[in-house]
């Protein structure tokens, strides 16, 4: 990995993904105690924390296309610029809730086409496969920390100092990665010239079949996210104090660091492209230890190893944007991380459902295992058939 931050353009890119993610988390944390303080609803908590993610959905489609239409140093920067105005309003003592909720939206928006650009632009700064690879572990890792840091040191923030100081940090981390952005990664013309269609990158994944088996793999990840949505529930049912919410919530996380710490460290890029399919089945495989109803510790573990697997993730994204022309990368990161994010979300749905179904999280849980293993041994046998391929080869297909 140390050959990959030996570059200062990732260097720059890395660091302004990872401050602003600890500014957003802040703001998270920020945003539902200052709706639930001011109206005492949980349920308006709730939807003020949903506004958080709801617009990188909406956008994540068409704005994302941005990133090939414009330079993506300019949409980085511009993204970053944009969403510290937004927030510093934001951060503005006593503003009342609606205008807040709507520059939620807005800055949310404004923030669709980053993650895009941030994919497609470190590809354009490391042309090796290898390089690529160990870059997005890098990411991968650090986005996982900076959530656990900014999560655990929000609460005690915005309790000590207040809602408005936690989003002026925000806005601040924004402002910086903004400047770092402009002044040290360097100008390149936009991959497509300015002149693509939009939701060209849509029609052009559909029509691939190597590229709709890793979609079909990185959906997987939805049933993997199911324990996450019934921590709660999860906690009483086997017996745990209540404390043990917030391990329960921290052991998939800290599982997915070590996992894409160990591939990095001793796995290849080609070995892991080679064996993805397999890789992809056995976080759900996991979950199938709660059909017998653990324990604590138990379940900690289980869930640890199940984040542990979930870092074949890195391995399917950068394998994805790697197989996708330069000109269309924006539009098709935006599709595959729009498709991720829509899975995540059904999943944490439909284990709720299954939960109020069965009465039983360790049930559902166990449920949502069997189906990710179901659901993957067709998709590992797609890949094993389809090989896994060339830049090349996938790039002219």
């Amino acid at each position: 990995m140390s050959s990959a931050l030996a570059n200062g353009e990732f260097r720059t890119v890395w660091l302004a993904e990872a401050q602003s993610t600890i500014g957003d988390q802040l703001t998270i944390v920020a945003l539902a105690l200052l709706v639930y303080h001011r109206t005492g609803s949980a349920l308006l908590s709730a939807i003020a924390y949903a506004l958080t993610f709801l617009p990188a959905l909406a956008g994540g489609l068409g704005l994302a296309q941005l990133a090939d239409r414009y330079p993506r140093r300019t949409v980085l920067a511009g993204s970053a610029a944009v969403q510290a105005v937004l927030v510093g309003v934001m951060a503005i003592p006593g503003m009342p809730l609606l205008p807040l909720c709507v520059l939620v939206v807005l800055a949310r928006l404004a923030g669709a086409p980053s993650n895009a650009a941030q994919n497609a632009l470190t590809r354009e700064i490391f042309t090796d496969d290898e390089l690529y690879l160990r870059s997005q572990d890098i990411r991968g890792i650090t986005t996982n920390t900076a959530m656990l840091l900014g999560l655990a040191c929000g609460g005690f923030l915005v309790t000590a100092a207040g809602p408005s100081w936690a989003l002026a940090i925000d806005a601040a981390t924004f402002a910086v990665s903004a400047f770092a952005l402009h002044r040290w990664v360097r100008p390149r013309p936009a991959a497509d010239g300015g002149d693509g269609a939009w939701f060209g990158a849509i029609r052009w994944v559909a029509g691939q079949r190597r590229l709709r088996v890793l979609l079909g793999l990185s959906w997987l990840v939805g049933l993997a996210v199911i324990p996450e949505g019934l921590v709660a529930p999860l906690a009483r049912e086997i017996g745990a104090p209540d404390q043990a919410v917030g391990w329960l919530l921290a052991a998939d996380p800290l599982g997915f660091v070590a996992g894409v710490f160990v591939m990095s460290r001793f796995v290849s890029a080609e070995a892991r492209r080679r064996v993805l399919g397999v890789l992809a089945i056995v976080p759900t495989a996991v979950l199938l230890v709660f059909s017998l109803r653990p324990d604590l510790v138990l379940a900690l573990v289980a869930l640890a190893a199940a984040g542990a697997a979930g870092a074949y993730i890195v391995t399917v994204g950068a394998s994805f944007i790697t197989w996708v022309p330069n000109e269309l990368r924006g539009g098709a990161g935006g599709v595959y991380r729009t498709g991720l994010r829509v899975a995540q979300g059904v999943g944490v749905a439909i284990g709720g459902v299954l939960a109020e179904w069965a009465g039983s999280a360790t049930t559902a849980i166990t449920i949502a295992g069997a189906a990710g293993v179901l659901l993957g041994i067709p998709l590992a046998v797609s890949w094993a058939r389809l090989g896994p391929g060339t830049t090349e080869a996938a790039g002219a297909s």
